[in-house]
């Protein structure tokens, strides 16, 4: 089986704000964003909107198989928020992967959940949970992509945790503790100022170099629990900075830059 390694990241929904609270065409994107994040700190203490308000603007993913491992993004303007999404379900669609993230049990999944209610998007594979028309259904009973503790869907943050919300570790910590580079350049909380100002492709790049985080910490984890030995896990660990010095883009050599060989 193939293992995906998705993250997403994602802003208001500008023109969905609009329509609820019925702000018309005068306000600008900003002031729109900002009205949102002040109703969110009046009501919970902070502005991070809700999950069905958050609009995909990248999906990042690691595909390992047993032949080679491949790092892409689907994002804006290539695509649309809907063909965006859309893609990331055909390709469980085709490839039926572990898929596995970070916090994506209490994130990522809610928000692709939501915003494909809201584009009409199909994923029958990945809603499977025992009752569909594939040949393999019945083992979905057991072992699907929603069950919490199902590992056709790995939320590797939740796991670690002990599924204690108390117990999460920040992915970036928890990386540059492991000896990966960790985040590089944005945080989560400076995508939308990103981009307002059209640096998409940035936002692009750090979602990429977090998703890369992540297989890493998934691979120390499989060494872990047996399913890598040590070489095995060193030989990943080389196999990953050879596909991205391939690639040879400039975040991509920033991250082997910050990625110290280990002593």
């Amino acid at each position: 089986m193939p293992t995906l390694v998705f993250d997403i990241e994602t802003i208001p929904d500008v023109a969905g704000i609009r329509d609820l609270y019925d702000l018309g065409s005068v306000l600008s994107d900003y002031e729109v964003a900002e009205f949102a994040f002040q109703k969110r700190r009046a009501q919970t203490g902070g502005d991070f909107l809700p999950l069905h308000l958050q609009r995909v603007v990248v999906i990042s993913c690691v595909m390992r198989d047993d032949k080679q491992i491949r790092v892409w993004s689907l994002a804006e303007p290539v695509s649309s928020e809907g063909e965006i999404i859309q893609r990331f379900f055909d390709g469980i669609e085709k490839f039926t992967p572990q898929i596995v993230s970070w916090n994506g049990g209490g994130f990522d999944l809610p928000v692709l959940h939501y915003r494909g209610l809201i584009h009409g998007v199909t994923a029958p594979r990945y809603w499977d949970m025992g009752e569909g028309d594939y040949a393999d259904s019945r083992d979905f009973k057991w072992n699907n992509y929603i069950g919490r503790y199902h590992m056709r869907h790995l939320d590797l943050m939740d796991l670690l945790a002990m599924y204690q919300p108390r117990g999460a570790a920040p992915l970036d910590q928890l990386a540059k503790l492991m000896g990966f580079p960790g985040k590089l350049g944005m945080d989560g909380g400076a995508v939308w100022q990103a981009y307002q100002e059209g640096r998409i492709g940035e936002i692009r790049d750090y979602c990429e170099t977090d998703v890369v985080n992540t297989y890493l910490v998934f691979c120390r984890f499989q060494q872990m629990r047996g399913q890598l030995t040590a070489d095995g896990f060193e030989a990943e660990c080389r196999l990953v900075r050879e596909s991205l010095g391939a690639i040879g883009s400039p975040h991509w050599r920033e991250f082997l830059s910050a990625w110290a060989p280990r002593p």
